[in-house]
This record gives structure tokens, sequence and C-alpha cells, in this order.
């Protein structure tokens, strides 16, 4: 898998195309697997798995399987992958069938005939690890080329991600904003129909709505949401009394 323009290019835009951060790690693992299978000939599966502070650990692959093999790591809770985003550094695993390190996870994999993994970390920024996770039937896959060639791979596969994660980031910032801006919307007016119901303060009103989501166990905005749907529907308005 040799390091040139053409893949720089394909990474990049990689990352225009997807309309979000799992759907880029679903096309860097099918590229990552379409690239390693014809450098390597022989056919490669890919998982690449990301995780971010105060998010769920993110796992994509090349095929349901290679999800399948990165999410039995997750449920061990420990594996090549996830030794690899700890320490920063590549992990190979020679052959499954004999390795002793994560004797239940290799174990595992090797019944489903994937004899040799290499697990190569993304440098991401702070709080974002992430790593690229290669599956062969056959134990010795991976020879010291080969991981050089698939550690170059991943210094530029790091760069499109972190620039995923970043337009994630900022996408999710607007939508949190937008989200915040209905909600507040939908509580002002929804304020202003208790007033008008009950002749109140906007003060009383909030007060009002806000008990009715206290004895409801529903969220302020989803209470504030119900009655002006109510009111838009034609049907008979809730009432909300002190």
């Amino acid at each position: 898998m040799g390091l040139n323009a053409s893949v720089v290019g394909q990474l990049q835009d990689l990352v225009i195309d997807s309309e979000d951060v799992s759907g880029f790690l679903e096309d860097l693992a099918v590229f990552t697997a379409s690239s390693v299978s014809a450098a390597r000939g022989q056919d490669v599966l890919c998982g690449v798995t990301l995780s971010r502070r105060r998010r769920s650990m993110t796992v994509a692959g090349s095929s349901h399987e290679a999800r399948l093999i990165d999410e039995v790591q997750q449920a061990y809770g420990d594996g090549p992958c996830l030794e690899a985003m700890r320490t920063g550094k590549s992990v190979l695993v020679r052959d499954t069938s004999t390795d002793s390190r994560w004797p239940e996870y290799c174990s595992t994999i090797a019944e489903r005939g994937h004899l040799a993994v290499l697990c190569v970390p993304l440098r991401l920024e702070e709080g974002a690890t992430a790593a690229i996770n290669l599956f062969a039937p056959h134990s010795d896959a991976f020879d010291e080329a080969s991981i050089r060639s698939c550690e170059q791979f991943a210094s530029q596969a790091e760069k499109a991600l972190r620039l995923a994660v970043r337009i994630g980031a900022r996408q999710q910032r607007a939508e949190d904003l937008e989200q915040a801006m209905r909600s507040r919307t939908a509580i002002d007016l929804a304020t202003g129909v208790i007033m008008g119901q009950n002749r109140c303060s906007q003060e009383e009103a909030f007060r009002i709505l806000s008990k009715a989501s206290n004895g409801r166990n529903q969220k302020l905005r989803d209470v504030a949401e119900s009655l002006l749907q109510s009111l838009t529907n034609e049907t008979p308005v809730s009432h909300f009394d002190a």
C-alpha cells in the first residue's frame, strides 16, 4: 500500500463525501481494506475504532464481520486494538491461534478464521484516540515492510480523521444550538399561552409549566411542545392551573 498523492487525495475525498464521522469511518475502513488487500495479495478485513471524550466508542468496519471482530474485543475489554490506542504504538499479533497476550479474544477470532492482526494507532487531538485494525486469514501476514507501509498510511488517515472529527464537532454544536433555540422558543410560546389561560405574570406562568413538567416527569421542552401541538391540531387545549 504505497503512500502517494492519489491516496492522500482519496482520503480527502472521503472526508468531503461523508455525511458524518460514522460515515467517514465506514468509508475509511472499506478504502483501507481494499488498499491493503491489493498490496498484500490476500483478502484483509479492516475495522476502525474511535474513542472520544463523553461519547461511546465508535466501531466501523469494511464488512459486517470486521465490525463484529472489533465489537468482540470491546466485549472482552482488552485486546490489540485497545492496546494500540492506549500506548500509541502499533500492535502485531502474528498468529492468533498461539498468542497468549489476549487468549480469549485471540481464540475467538482464530476460530472465525482470522489468524493475523495488525493494529495501528491514529494520533488525534486531546481527548480522542483511534486505531486502524487489520485482520488477515493467514498467520505472519504482516511483515516489517507492510507494517511500515500501514503506519505511513495511518499518518495520512489520522489527518483526515482529525478533520472529520472537527467538522462533526462543529455540526453537533450547530445542531445543539438550533435545538436549544427551538426549545427556548417552545417554552416562551407555551408560557405565553399559560399567561393567557390564567391571566397571570410570565414568572407565574413559567412556574406552572415547570410544575407540570415535574408532575408528568417530562422535560420542560416536551411539555411546552405538547401544549403548542394541542393548539395547532385544533384539539382541546390542555389548561395548566396553578
